[in-house]
């Protein structure tokens, strides 16, 4: 017969090869959406991340790159399969640690252990990790290339190895592990920051061990001694030691004269020494605890140093060089994230503080110079009143505003409180954004909608559902089991074994709430972020297999005088049963697998582009997939991408004035001085009126290259920065010049100007450092290079050039011509070009109902329908009719209603129809989706869903009819069937309310727009 140390290995095996064959299987075959992009193409080529970086992460991503045999279109997939297997080395992990605390229960070697101990053991870790494999959140992460699935690899493998090191008696044997253990956090560090807060429970676990006698001071001391820990390499390893090198460096550098590295490499050489001299003279004293401190020190510094890669990788200048770390003042300000600003964490201000006096300059900013650094900004200390504790309502953005006083309950104008920001972290910043999630992967989740709730056993289902809420894959009821199961083993556990209950429950605190404190977040994000928090729900998945411990213990009650494996099978089988369901319920929406639509959109978007052209991106989705096909598949390298938040920085701009693949220079004519940080970063509009409405834009520059008095005006800071004397500024054209170029469309040449007029941005009082770079293209380019926006880069900038916008596809290209009309946010497409851009879109997995395409994926195809309808409506306007059906006829083939539903474009496809005479498809489509917007408000009226989780459903349904209602009003308002082209928006109503209303008086709005909508679109419906 195996021993139970066989037969555990055997079975976590199998577990792991359970894990493994679901995340293989489940795999996305190219670069997901979000981030991933990014990781695939910067582990492909080895360059550098967003700060602070994934440097091991990035190497072993290459290892796995090489796998692809040279196939650039498969490098994606293998970067994916690194995650696949440490998601599913997780799992083995997470398993044996379910053993390892579930033997302790019995307090028996493992020799001693009965068949029926030893099937409840194995049962109780085959149902927790099981379970874990299969929750929402990690599954998600387990698919995909991002740094989430290894970091809960080296999460689940240190806890595994302290519960291990744990059972040795032998004190050098043991100590070897601590140093195993502290080698491992080191290169985990290297992936995510998510390993070092075990520390705590990790230190509390040693205390148990090497002290026999317990009390909550010792407790106490014990988290005291792992904080600091975390502590000494949060703020003293990970950026103190290069932040220690810096002064150094500018030390050695401007003040003895020696070269760029040498006070880094000194400091570097010394520190090595230190931490040498201190393990020989622990050896030399024989001071076991020192030896092993200073060892396990060494061990996590070996691990961290695979961010030398960063500054290694950063020097070649790659194609991707975020933040361009190669040096030590760079370095520091990347570990530190200092792009991303901070956030208060226990005292500071609120969005009602206001600054006491001006703004003083702090430390000095450095930069490398010709032979020395040089200061080129300082940091600005400013201190404000109306602080709290606890400041979690802390952002000035309107809209965080107006979220925060709906979240807290709170009258506009008042000043939140301790209580009002404690009230709002509970509310929003637990319950919305750490309970919420953690009930999407125990009890269940009510669809992939932004903001999704959770779903109670006594939720709607079957045919009380309307049909596009079934049609959500997403939609999965648990009915509670996982965590009714996890909530017994947690009493279990707290009452068989008090200690490992402490353990578990300290990882379930500090991977959970600890971190949603930490993190403070604002009330919106631009994403879900359950993700960061996996560590929390694997600490609660130990309780699910704990929970079958439990069952056991009620079984051999019940079955006293039956078979003593009896109990075990039947709970293990009973167990199994809840990761079953989550397995089967769950597979058809993290099935990744023929979904491809991030990289063709991408792809799409480049092909929307003329030979050489520059194109102006906003958001990551924007940005990711777009280096992913460039950096990786090498499509369209002749496009140069550029970030509009990255290009308000020195390091990027410097970056976009080299070549990078077959993408020449951008046509920069600014020096680095005069651009670098702390210069021209924020250039406000101070009115003159000796200059008049506009200043030639030429001219302008030229003051500002100059730092020319004229445009001078002192910052609160300190320093000075450049000005906006008018509120347009003005650009010659040579006409027949830029004609003669071929840039404009045929038939179009009348409205080309003679004068760019380009304006501030409506409500915006100041430009910044991209705007800036912008104009100076603008004004030096001579339009010899195609300059493009996306949707979002064209509305984030403040300067206002839409009404120079030609739609091409996915990108706008801006030429020196007028769109017809008055509006600027009216969309003027070039139409042949736009056409055969069309024509060449690829759609892969579209076509295919079973491919599974989440909210993001279903938005972006969505918004797909809309260039189509643009371009058919231009047609039909033109009088060819023929072309416009075509392309509508495409629109819904391409993007069918199997798997991008029917949405809020389609009244706009129903009113062309009209008017094209394809009266038939027309009402087929209205009626479609006039059915389904009324079952989503009959839903939402009679389940009483009036929380803003529903928000998107309830605004998709109401703003369908509310444009349906208008496409049969104006066809009754005229004398034929052909409604005039014209806004879809109802007039004379408003679907916005109070962000500080009830429940209640939501609820009742949303009824009576509801009611309204209906009986109109009936009413118009009917005489049509």
């Amino acid at each position: 017969m195996l021993s139970f140390r066989k037969l555990n290995d055997f079975v976590g095996w199998g577990v792991f090869f359970v894990a493994f064959i679901t995340y293989a299987l489940t795999a996305e075959d190219t670069a997901s959406f979000w981030d991933c992009g990014e990781f695939i193409a910067v582990s492909y080529k080895l360059m550098v991340p967003h700060p602070p970086g994934a440097p091991f992460f990035l190497l072993t991503g290459r290892l796995f790159s090489l796998l692809a045999m040279g196939d650039t279109t498969q490098i994606a997939y293998w970067v994916n399969m690194l995650s696949v297997l440490s998601s599913a080395f997780t799992i083995l992990f997470l398993y044996w640690s379910i053993v390892f605390l579930a033997k302790k229960i019995y307090k028996t070697a493992d020799s001693e252990l009965t068949l029926a101990q030893k099937i409840g053991i194995i049962g109780a870790g085959v149902v927790g990790a099981l379970a874990y494999t299969y929750s929402d959140s990690f599954w998600f992460s387990a698919a995909e290339a991002e740094v989430y699935g290894m970091s809960s690899f080296f999460t689940a493998f240190v806890v595994w190895a302290m519960l291990k090191w744990e059972t040795i008696e032998d004190q050098a044997f043991e100590n070897k592990w601590l140093l195993m253990i502290s080698y491992t956090v080191g290169l985990s560090m290297g992936v995510h920051l998510l390993n070092l807060v075990t520390v705590p429970a990790l230190a509390l676990l040693f205390y148990f061990k090497k002290y026999k006698n317990h009390d909550w001071r010792g407790i106490a001391l014990a988290l005291g001694a792992g904080l600091v820990i975390v502590g000494i390499i949060m703020v003293g390893v990970i950026p103190g030691l290069p932040e220690i090198a810096g002064k150094f460096e500018i030390l050695f550098v401007n003040t003895f004269g020696l070269p760029f590295g040498s006070g880094a490499l000194f400091f570097f050489l010394a520190f090595v020494g230190a931490v040498v001299y201190g393990i020989h003279y622990s050896l030399k004293e024989q001071n076991v605890i020192l030896n092993t401190i200073m060892l396990g020190l060494a061990f996590v510094l070996i691990g961290y140093s695979s961010y030398a890669i960063v500054l290694i990788r950063s020097s070649y200048n790659p194609p991707i060089d975020e933040n361009d770390p190669e040096n030590a003042m760079s370095f520091v300000s990347y570990l530190k994230r200092e792009q991303y600003g901070d956030r208060p964490l226990l005292y500071g201000k609120t969005f009602a503080s206001e600054r006491m006096g001006s703004a003083v300059q702090g430390a000095p900013i450095y930069a490398r110079g010709k032979d020395k650094y040089e200061v080129v900004d300082h940091k600005i200390d400013v201190d404000y009143d109306k602080k709290v504790l606890l400041p979690r309502m802390y952002s000035t953005s309107e809209n965080h505003i107006q979220l925060y006083q709906q979240w807290a309950k709170m009258p506009e104008g008042k000043s939140p409180t301790v209580v009002d920001n404690i009230y709002y972290m509970f509310r929003y910043q637990i319950g919305h954004m750490y309970l919420r999630y953690f009930l999407w992967n125990f009890a269940g989740r009510d669809g992939d909608d932004k903001e999704a709730a959770w779903l109670a056993p006594n939720a709607p289902s079957g045919d009380d559902l309307p049909e596009m809420v079934k049609r959500n894959k997403a939609r999965d009821n648990f009915y509670m089991l996982p965590l009714i199961l996890g909530l017994i083993g947690l009493v279990f556990q707290l009452r068989r074994s008090d200690k490992d209950f402490a353990f578990v429950g300290l990882l379930f605190v500090l991977l959970g709430v600890a971190i949603v404190v930490y993190l403070n977040s604002p009330p919106v994000e631009p994403r879900e972020r359950d993700y960061i928090y996996v560590g929390s729900f694997y600490a609660f998945a130990i309780w699910i297999g704990f929970g079958v411990l439990a069952l056991v213990e009620l079984l051999e009650k019940v079955f006293k005088n039956g078979s003593p494996i009896l109990a075990p099978v039947m709970a293990s089988v009973i167990g199994l049963g809840v990761p079953a369901m989550m397995g089967v319920k769950g597979w058809d929406n993290h099935n990744r697998s023929g979904r491809y639509h991030s990289v063709d959109q991408a792809r799409n978007t480049l092909r929307s582009c003329a030979p050489n052209a520059i194109l102006f991106t906003g958001g990551d989705n924007d940005t990711f997939p777009l280096w992913y096909v460039q950096d990786v598949e090498g499509f369209r390298t002749d496009v140069r991408v550029v970030v509009l938040s990255y290009f308000s920085t020195d390091w990027y701009i410097n970056q976009m004035k080299r070549q990078v693949y077959d993408s020449k220079p951008l046509p920069i004519t600014f020096e680095e001085p005069q651009y670098r940080q702390g210069t021209n970063d924020y250039l406000p509009f101070v009115e003159n009126k000796q200059v008049g409405k506009a200043v030639d834009l030429k001219q302008w520059l030229n003051l500002v290259k100059t730092a020319n008095p004229v445009l001078q005006v002192e910052l609160q800071g300190g320093g000075s920065t450049a000005t906006i004397p008018a509120p347009f500024w003005v650009l010659p054209v040579d006409s027949a010049g830029v004609i003669k170029k071929g840039i404009i469309p045929k038939g179009k040449e009348k409205q080309v100007v003679n004068n760019m007029v380009i304006g501030l941005m409506e409500n915006a009082g100041a430009i910044y450092k991209s705007d800036l770079m912008i104009l100076e293209m603008l004004a030096n380019g001579n339009w010899d290079r195609p300059i493009y926006f996306n949707n979002t880069s064209a509305n984030t900038t403040n300067i206002d050039v839409r009404r120079y916008l030609q739609v091409e596809g996915l990108a706008y290209r801006l030429v020196p011509m007028l769109i017809e009309g008055d509006d600027p946010q009216t969309e003027e497409p070039n139409p042949e070009v736009m056409y055969e851009n069309l024509k060449q879109y690829e759609y892969r997995g579209f076509d295919n109902p079973d491919t599974y395409h989440d909210e993001e994926y279903r938005k972006f195809g969505a918004n797909m329908r809309s260039l189509y309808i643009l371009l058919a409506r231009h047609y039909y306007v033109a009088g060819n009719n023929e072309r416009a059906k075509e392309l509508l006829n495409d629109c819904l083939t391409k993007i069918p209603d199997s798997t991008i539903p029917y949405d809020y474009y389609i009244p706009q496809i129903v009113e062309l129809y009209y008017q094209l005479g394809e009266d038939k498809k027309a009402t087929e489509l209205a009626d479609i989706v006039a059915k389904r917007s009324k079952e989503n408000l009959e839903y939402i009226k009679k389940y009483n869903l009036n929380n803003f989780s529903y928000d998107p459903l309830l605004y998709r349904s109401l703003s369908t009819l509310q444009q349906l209602v208008m496409v049969y009003r104006r066809a009754e308002d005229r004398e034929s069937k052909k409604a005039m082209i014209g806004t879809l928006e109802l007039e004379d109503t408003e679907l916005k309310m109070d962000s500080s209303a009830t429940p209640s008086e939501r609820q009742k709005f949303f009824k009576e727009k509801f009611k309204e909508y209906e009986e109109m679109f009936a009413n118009y419906r009917g005489k049509f």
